[in-house]
């Protein structure tokens, strides 16, 4: 009979160490709701993942500071993915072995279709290890149409509504442009929207030029930029990003190129330094964000919010963005009452958040693309704010609210049998 007890009680000793061993990961985790981001933080796109990771600390910080969610603090968790499909997915599969709740993904189109398809995978084989993809800049078209998913939240505008805002902001007297982007996913999808929307709304508007580059391998482009004068191009139109972007500008105004150039990332790191001061008024950015907004619109909290950044980093802040997606994620995880990401995920479908700047913004149900405002800057001197100390900043020279960025979308989503 004694010996009976003592088995029974060295068993029960035995058991609560292994649960305990199993659980302590899990616990750990759950002190903290953890977020894996992964970009590029190393290689020739570095300085735009550095960029993103001391805006999103600085956010996350912000977010803490009212309360975090379910009385638990953000912690961001980064991994580099040196640019590379297959290095996101060894971070994918770092935040799942740990039981994070979600993973953050900004640059790079082909990145992001590799994240879904495997983040769908993961969730199909894990139910009770789910994981919800944020995506905060990886915009090809076709990842919230065709390849959406029911794990995957888009918090930037897509490429097809960039591309009517940036057809849109085209002045009268601009009929001939000139197309350069990136040869892979997203870059594609910008040639294709850009010259669709041309046909759509500006048919008295010619092409005379239509290029794609290696993704990060083109370190001068003068060939370009003579080959961009000699066909006449009143305009340059780009998707481009990272060096692709802030090379190119710059060496067209070092070769006094005579060229407006609408972009979707000039405001970025980098970019303005890049363009300098021959830029003034000729440089445009389709944007969800700029320094001077806030003033402009009388927002004193956004002003001191951005400020407070650039007070820090000594570089402009751009990721007004960022800020959105940790205040969705702190509305949908204390609206679910859970770090559970099935139910985070639903939480999150259709809900409706005023951005910092005091506009509306809703996370569409039917494919998880975020429906927010829009801006377009030109870069110029006499703003209140400078960027990167170069004397020029982006002056708002319009505003694209969310209603008007709508588009419909081709979605069919595979809902998981658990909703």
């Amino acid at each position: 009979m004694l010996q009976g007890k003592w088995f029974s009680a060295l068993f029960g000793i035995v058991i609560g160490i292994v649960l305990g061993t199993a659980g302590g990961g899990q616990a750990l985790a759950q002190g903290t709701i953890k977020v894996a981001y992964t970009d590029p933080l190393s290689g020739p796109f570095a300085q735009v993942g550095d960029a993103n990771l001391k805006q999103m600390q600085y956010i996350i910080d912000y977010i803490n500071a009212k309360g975090g969610a379910l009385g638990k603090k953000f912690e961001l968790v980064p991994f580099d993915n040196k640019s590379q499909p297959s290095d996101a997915l060894i971070a994918l599969k770092s935040a799942t072995d740990q039981s994070m709740p979600f993973i953050m993904q900004c640059s790079g189109s082909n990145i992001a279709a590799a994240l879904i398809d495997g983040v769908n995978k993961h969730n199909d084989r894990n139910p009770d290890n789910r994981i919800i993809y944020l995506n905060c800049g990886a915009v090809a078209t076709e990842l919230t149409n065709e390849q959406c998913s029911f794990w995957h939240f888009r918090f930037d505008l897509h490429v097809g509504m960039k591309a009517e805002v940036m057809v849109r902001a085209l002045p009268k007297d601009v009929t001939k442009v000139y197309l350069i982007n990136q040869d892979y996913l997203f870059g594609q999808s910008v040639q294709r929207e850009v010259k669709t929307y041309l046909t759509k709304l500006r048919p008295d508007i010619q092409v005379v030029g239509d290029e794609l580059i290696p993704l990060g391998k083109i370190k001068d482009f003068s060939p370009y930029l003579t080959k961009i004068k000699a066909s006449g191009a009143q305009a340059l139109l780009t998707g481009n990003w990272g060096p692709d972007m802030n090379l190119l500008i710059k060496a067209g105004v070092d070769a006094g190129a005579d060229l407006r150039y609408y972009t979707f990332y000039a405001h970025l790191a980098g970019g303005p330094t890049a363009i300098g001061v021959g830029g003034d008024n000729r440089v445009l950015a389709v944007m969800p964000f700029g320094e001077n907004v806030a003033p402009e619109i009388g927002n004193k909290e956004a002003e001191e919010f951005a400020k407070g950044f650039r007070d820090k980093h000594k570089f402009d802040f751009s990721a007004a963005g960022f800020r959105t997606i940790f205040e969705y994620l702190q509305a949908a995880v204390n609206k679910a009452g859970s770090v559970d990401p099935t139910k985070i995920a639903l939480a999150m479908e259709d809900l409706q958040v005023k951005d910092f700047l005091g506009f509306d913004t809703k996370m569409r149900k039917a494919d998880h693309q975020i429906i927010t405002e829009y801006f377009v800057g030109t870069f110029k001197k006499g703003v209140k704010y400078d960027a990167e100390g170069t004397g020029l900043g982006w002056a708002t020279s319009a505003t694209i609210l969310a209603k008007d960025v709508d588009q419909p979308n081709t979605c069919k989503m595979k809902r998981p049998s658990a909703s």
